[in-house]
């Protein structure tokens, strides 16, 4: 197995900030150096050149396979994506957070999606046509009801089940659960849908 390849910075002299990671073997460090693109990373190393300085470059992982070297790129590039200049995002994309999005959950990264069963017996408040017709599920009569359908996740599988017909429909949750006075269908609020009566 070949294991010479290896991770490289590219540190800016003037405030000691990183600007570039990239992975490669034997003189690839040094390539960007003639690199006369007008990309923002040889823009910054025309930047330290007329200062009469050299970008430091440093080798910060070494012995390498190619795909440990391009992990370990992927993770620097994505840890410190906002003050780098890398054009590319780097290969295993498709395994990392979505850049700013720790505000949100994310299926496969903060959960698993999942199938569940949901009980939508009808009360004098709820109706499984009116389900149908807007695209929800409810829950009520207490909050051990209510808390489980606030754990349902986006992307998870549910089957409907009502007593005396059995499984009456199978759907895609496709956002998480909110108040009755929250839920809106097409910009109409729940109080002004036309449910049956």
């Amino acid at each position: 197995m070949n294991s010479n390849f290896y991770v490289y910075v590219y540190i800016d002299p003037r405030n000691l900030k990183e600007f570039y990671y990239g992975k490669g073997k034997g003189s690839r460090k040094f390539a960007h150096l003639k690199d006369s693109s007008n990309s923002e990373k040889s823009n910054i190393i025309h930047e330290i050149h007329k200062e009469g300085l050299e970008p430091i470059i440093k080798v910060v992982a070494c012995g390498l396979t190619e795909n440990e070297a391009l992990l370990i790129e992927k993770t620097l590039i994505w840890r410190l994506q906002d003050s780098l200049s890398n054009v590319a995002t780097g290969h295993f994309s498709e395994n990392f957070r979505p850049p700013k999005s720790f505000h949100k959950n994310i299926p496969g990264f903060d959960f698993e999606n999942k199938i569940y069963y949901v009980n939508v017996g009808e009360t004098e408040t709820r109706n499984w046509d009116d389900c149908l017709k807007y695209g929800f599920l409810a829950a009520g009569q207490g909050v051990r009801w209510r808390d489980q359908i606030l754990k349902l996740n986006k992307g998870d599988v549910v089957y409907a089940y009502l007593s005396k017909y059995g499984y009456v429909g199978a759907g895609v949750v496709l956002e998480s659960g909110v108040p009755i006075r929250d839920f809106a269908v097409n910009g109409k609020r729940a109080d002004k849908l036309n449910f049956t009566a």
